[in-house]
C-alpha cells in the first residue's frame, strides 16, 4: 500500500506474512501523525512490516533519528536492503522534485546517484515515486515519473516494483518480465493490493 495519509483507520487490510508501505503515511509527517501510524501498524497481524517514507513524511527527512525511533518495530528502508521471508527487498523514498515536499531531488545526476545504489537480483523494489511512463500521470496530464529510475529498472530487473505517489494513476503493468505496481490507496477509496510472491 501507499499514500494512506492518515486515513489508515478506514482501510480493511488483509492478513499476510509481509506488509509493505511505499510512503506517504501521513499528511505532513509530524511526530503525532507518525506516532498514530506506528500504533496502527503495530495493531496489524503481519509478522513483518516494511516501510519507505514518502514526500509527505517530513520527520523522516528533517529528524531521521526521531522518526526511526518511532518506527523501530518495523523495517524502515532508506536506500537500503532487507531480506524477509526469503525475499530481497530494497526501499528508497526519493522522487524527482515535486512541489516543496520531502525527499525531493533534482532530475539527472542528483537522483541518479540514489538509483545507482539499487542492486540487481531483487524480488521487490519499493520506491515512493514511479518510474517514467508507469503510474505517473497526474490529473492535469503531467507525467512526473523518473526517467533515471526507469533506466535503472532495466539494469536491475526486480521481479516487482511497488510505488505510489500519484494517486490518480493506480494500476499495474508488466514490462520486460517485471511487474510494476502503483499501489496507492487513493485516500482509502481503493483496496490494499495483495501479492502472492
Amino acid at each position: 500500500m501507499a499514500d494512506t495519509h492518515g486515513f489508515e483507520g478506514k482501510l480493511a487490510v488483509p492478513d499476510g506474512d509481509v506488509l509493505i508501505h511505499a510512503g506517504d503515511l501521513t499528511m505532513r509527517g509530524t511526530r503525532p501523525q507518525l506516532e498514530a501510524v506506528a500504533q496502527w501498524l503495530k495493531s496489524l497481524p503481519h509478522r513483518h512490516k516494511v516501510v519507505v517514507a514518502g514526500n509527505h513524511d517530513f520527520l523522516f527527512e528533517n529528524e531521521p533519528a526521531a522518526a526511526r525511533a518511532l518506527f523501530r518495530d518495523f523495517l524502515y528502508l532508506e536506500d537500503a536492503e532487507v531480506t524477509v521471508e526469503g525475499l530481497r527487498i530494497w526501499g528508497s523514498p526519493w522522487q524527482p522534485w515535486f512541489h516543496s515536499w520531502a525527499f525531493n531531488l533534482h532530475r539527472g545526476a542528483p537522483i541518479d546517484e540514489k538509483w545507482k545504489l539499487i542492486p540487481e537480483g531483487l524480488d521487490l523494489l519499493v520506491t515512493h515515486g514511479p518510474p517514467a511512463g508507469y503510474g505517473d500521470r497526474c490529473f492535469d496530464g503531467r507525467e512526473v515519473g523518473c526517467e533515471d529510475l526507469l533506466r535503472h529498472l532495466g539494469r536491475t530487473k526486480p521481479r516487482y516494483h511497488l510505488f505510489g505517489h500519484i494517486h490518480e494513476a493506480r494500476g499495474q503493468w508488466e514490462v520486460a518480465g517485471m511487474k510494476l505496481l502503483n499501489v496507492t490507496t487513493n485516500e482509502c477509496e481503493l483496496p490494499v493490493t495483495v501479492l502472492d510472491v
